[in-house]
């Protein structure tokens, strides 16, 4: 497992109550699926800080709640260096080392999780699709410090569950749009642009409801 000092992960911010606030009960990765390998865009209408504007990767989805990544928000004045130094692994590479961290989710935030394509054979693998996984095994950042890891990855602090049955109901009060997760969107948009491009992959204008709302 990735676990990291605390005070590395005390850098980012606390979880604020709203109707988007999740759970840090422990999630299982093994049961039935149903909004696995979707991204779950917020509406602009969600407050959240940790969820405003945000695009949530769902790496698994049971009836006994649900856990994602989330990809649109790094975490200020800390780069994959600072987890290399706090890991004690070398990596002097500028380009490596100043890649980006994100804060998953509120969820366990002295926790490490790398989300990938393509899968490499690491010690501690869930595969979500035969292209992507989540890993939490140090050997996956050894690799990344050494320019061997996998070709696209997102490395995140903590992650966003959800209990039985409450992401069902925020998905009933149109707190998220749900769309079908690609490579593309997950990895290769700006982190600023994620958010848009995932809703205008349904058609959908962010900018045109966010005007809408405001003058409801």
């Amino acid at each position: 497992m990735i676990k990291f000092p605390n005070a590395l992960a005390e850098t980012a911010p606390a979880a604020q109550p709203s109707s988007a606030v999740l759970h840090g009960s422990a999630i299982n990765l093994t049961d039935a699926i149903n909004l696995k390998n979707t991204l779950l865009v917020a509406m602009p209408n969600v407050e959240d800080p940790n969820f405003s504007h945000s695009v949530t990767y769902v790496c698994e989805h049971s009836d006994e709640g649900a856990m994602g990544i989330t990809i649109t928000h790094p975490l200020p004045q800390l780069s994959l260096g600072d987890i290399f130094d706090h890991m004690k692994i070398s990596c002097s590479n500028p380009s490596i080392r100043n890649r980006p961290v994100y804060m998953g989710g509120p969820v366990a935030m002295e926790r490490g999780f790398i989300l990938h394509t393509p899968h490499g054979g690491w010690e501690s693998t869930l595969e979500i699709t035969p292209d992507i996984g989540l890993t939490t095994s140090k050997d996956i950042l050894q690799a990344l410090a050494d320019g061997a890891g996998p070709a696209r990855a997102v490395i995140a602090l903590g992650y966003s569950g959800w209990s039985a049955g409450q992401l069902d109901t925020e998905l009933s009060e149109n707190t998220w749009l749900t769309v079908d997760a690609t490579a593309e969107l997950i990895f290769d948009y700006p982190i600023e642009d994620r958010w848009l491009a995932a809703a205008r992959s349904l058609g959908v204008d962010m900018n045109l409801l966010s005007t809408e709302a405001g003058h409801a």
